[in-house]
């Protein structure tokens, strides 16, 4: 059975906070907007109909779970969850957390202005705070 990889543009792209049952849990580098990405452990998979019917499911229970964690953690108005692929194949599946007044609502986030890191120090604590909280939850389905 092959290995699964993580894209490097996925690994350029955000920070790791942890993995779950089925994903990888990360963190957009783009303190714009609180944006977490899964993407299924699951080598060669660039679409949700690759994956079997269980991983299917555990991938929609983990988005939901994902969406919970960042709206316990962190403020919002909206919470966007989405697969596109069109720039990166591999299967990965973003959860927005949206506020009124973002930089880009209500249009979507992507392609609108130029991400903004977060500086080391709100990196290391939203990170920290995302994991533990990740870490009290509960994820099989």
């Amino acid at each position: 059975m092959p290995e699964f990889t993580l894209d490097d543009r996925l690994a350029q792209d955000g920070h790791y906070i942890t993995d779950l049952p089925l994903c990888q849990l990360r963190l957009m580098k783009d303190a714009r907007f609180p944006w977490l990405v899964l993407i299924p452990r699951r080598a060669g998979i660039t679409e949700v109909s690759e994956l079997n019917e269980v991983d299917q499911r555990q991938l929609w229970h983990e988005a939901t779970r994902a969406g919970e964690l960042l709206s316990a953690c962190l403020s919002g108005d909206k919470l966007n969850i989405a697969t596109l692929g069109n720039v990166v194949a591999q299967l990965h599946l973003h959860v927005i957390l949206r506020r009124h007044d973002d930089a880009a609502w209500p249009a979507p986030v992507w392609g609108h202005g130029e991400a903004v890191p977060y500086d080391d120090a709100q990196q290391a604590e939203l990170g920290a705070t995302l994991r533990n909280a990740a870490e009290s939850m509960e994820w099989a389905v």
